[in-house]
C-alpha cells in the first residue's frame, strides 16, 4: 500500500479488497461470506427502500504501538445494532456473529490498516437492512447484514482544534419519541438540510435542541455533545439522543480521572457556564467546540479562548487514543485483539 499517503487521508470511502455479508432468511441467519463486490442486489420492493428498515454502526480498528490490531468496543456496537434492529423490527444479529464478522473482514483487509503513528485508522461500517420484498407496511422477513471497511483520517479538517457551531431551532433530527435513540439512517437524512445551512453560514456543525420544547441541548450534528465545568463532565439526557459508545467511554474515563459525571438535561442558557465543550463520536473521537452562536438571542458562547482545546478535553482525547493505539493499558477491556 505504498501508494497511500496515510498522513493525508480524509474521512471518505476508499475501495478495499473485501466486505463481509450474512443473510437472515427463513427464520435463521446463514453463514457469513467475504466478497469483493461493492454492490448490493436488492429487490425494488425491499422494505429498506420504502419503509426505512435500515440501521448502521460505526467503529474503528487501530494498528497499535506493539504492531497488533485492536478493534474498539465491537461488542458494544453489536448490542447497539441489536437495539436498533429490535426497534425497527428487523432480525437482531447475535453478538458473537457480529463480532466474528468484524474480525474476519478486518483480518482480510489488513493491508489497508494504516500504520501506527500516522493518526489514521480503519473505519468499520456495519449496515443492516430489510432486504425482503414487501408492498404492505410491515416488517421484512429477510434482513441483510453487510460490514465493509475503509482507511480514514480525521473527520473534521480542523483536526483536534476547536470548531464553531450554530444552534438551529428550525429543524429536528428526530421526533420526541421517535428514532433518535437508535442509529437509523433517517435521523441523519433529516439533519442534512440544517447542516448544509450551517455550513453556508460559516459553521462547522449545528446544535440540535430537544424536539419537544426547544429548550435543551440534544445533539451536535451527528455526534453527542458534552460540556465540562466545576470538575464535572455533563452530557445531555434525552430519548432523542443516540447513546454514543465514544461518549460512554469518555464518561468512564472522566470518572477514572476524578471528574463527576452527569447525564441530564442541559438548558441552552447553561452554555454560558461551561469551561469546555465538545462533540464526541467514533468518527472524530472528540471535536472541541470553541464557539456556539445562538441566532435567536444573538448570543455567542465562547469556551476557553475559543481557539485551543481545553485541558480536560485534551486529556480525555489523548487517553482514549492511547488505549485504542495500545499505548496505555486497556483497564476496561474495550479492545478486541486481532
Amino acid at each position: 500500500m505504498e501508494t497511500i499517503d496515510w498522513g493525508k487521508l480524509g474521512f471518505g470511502y476508499m475501495k478495499t479488497d473485501f466486505n463481509i455479508r450474512c443473510l437472515f432468511k427463513n427464520g435463521a441467519w446463514g453463514e457469513p461470506y467475504l466478497t469483493d463486490d461493492e454492490n448490493i442486489n436488492l429487490h425494488m420492493a425491499a422494505t429498506c427502500l420504502h419503509y426505512g428498515q435500515e440501521a448502521f454502526e460505526g467503529l474503528k480498528a487501530f494498528r497499535g504501538a506493539d504492531g497488533l490490531v485492536r478493534i474498539f468496543r465491537a461488542r458494544d456496537n453489536a448490542e447497539r445494532l441489536r437495539s436498533s434492529a429490535d426497534y425497527l423490527r428487523m432480525a437482531m444479529p447475535p453478538v458473537e456473529l457480529f463480532v466474528d464478522m468484524v474480525k474476519k473482514v478486518v483480518a482480510a483487509s489488513e493491508r489497508f490498516m494504516p500504520p501506527y503513528g500516522t493518526g489514521a485508522s480503519l473505519y468499520i461500517r456495519p449496515l443492516l437492512i430489510g432486504s425482503g420484498a414487501q408492498v404492505g407496511v410491515k416488517p421484512s422477513e429477510e434482513t441483510l447484514l453487510v460490514i465493509f471497511v475503509t482507511p480514514v483520517g480525521p473527520y473534521f479538517k480542523e483536526g483536534f482544534n476547536p470548531i464553531k457551531a450554530i444552534i438551529d431551532r428550525h429543524h429536528d433530527r428526530a421526533a420526541p419519541l421517535g428514532t433518535g435513540h437508535v442509529k437509523s439512517g433517517g435521523n441523519y437524512g433529516a439533519s442534512l438540510l440544517a447542516l448544509e445551512e450551517g455550513h453556508k453560514k460559516g459553521y462547522a456543525n449545528v446544535i440540535f435542541l430537544d424536539p419537544k420544547e426547544k429548550r435543551y441541548i440534544d445533539e451536535i450534528g451527528a455526534a453527542n455533545f458534552f460540556g465540562i465545568k466545576d470538575n464535572t463532565y455533563v452530557t445531555p439526557l434525552s430519548h432523542s439522543v443516540l447513546p454514543s459508545i465514544t461518549n460512554m467511554s469518555l464518561r468512564t474515563l472522566a470518572a477514572d480521572m476524578g471528574l463527576k459525571v452527569e447525564d441530564r438535561q442541559i438548558p441552552v442558557e447553561e452554555l454560558a457556564t461551561f469551561e469546555e465543550a465538545g462533540a464526541c463520536g467514533t468518527a472524530a473521537v472528540i471535536s472541541p467546540v470553541g464557539v456556539i452562536f445562538d441566532p435567536d438571542s444573538n448570543t455567542t458562547y465562547t469556551f476557553g479562548d475559543g481557539r485551543t482545546a481545553g485541558p480536560w478535553s485534551t486529556k480525555l482525547y489523548k487517553t482514549l487514543q492511547a488505549i485504542q493505539y495500545g499505548e496505555q493499558h486497556d483497564a476496561h477491556g474495550w479492545c478486541e485483539l486481532i
